[in-house]
């Protein structure tokens, strides 16, 4: 995925999960490790289809565990509506 991409999933998981300006998130990072529990990873999921435009089906969400594989879904996606 676009680097442009990740930092803009990141930039919605540390809004999403209040995380301080001191928590770095990398492309590798987990929502799990980052304090998401089952509802903010679905949280987080529609926030992304909102933003990006896109429509998540629930079997890829379920997969989605890291902000690399958000960024991949998405980008995916966009390339499909394209």
């Amino acid at each position: 995925a676009k680097k442009e991409t990740i930092d803009k999933v990141s930039d919605i998981v540390k809004e999403k999960l209040a995380l301080g300006a001191d928590v770095v998130v990398t492309a590798d990072s987990e929502f799990s490790k980052l304090g998401a529990d089952s509802l903010d990873t679905v949280e987080i999921v529609m926030n992304l289809e909102e933003e990006f435009g896109i429509n998540v089906d629930e079997d890829k969400a379920q997969d989605i565990s890291t902000i690399q594989q958000a960024a991949d879904v998405i980008e995916g996606l966009l390339e499909k509506k394209a």
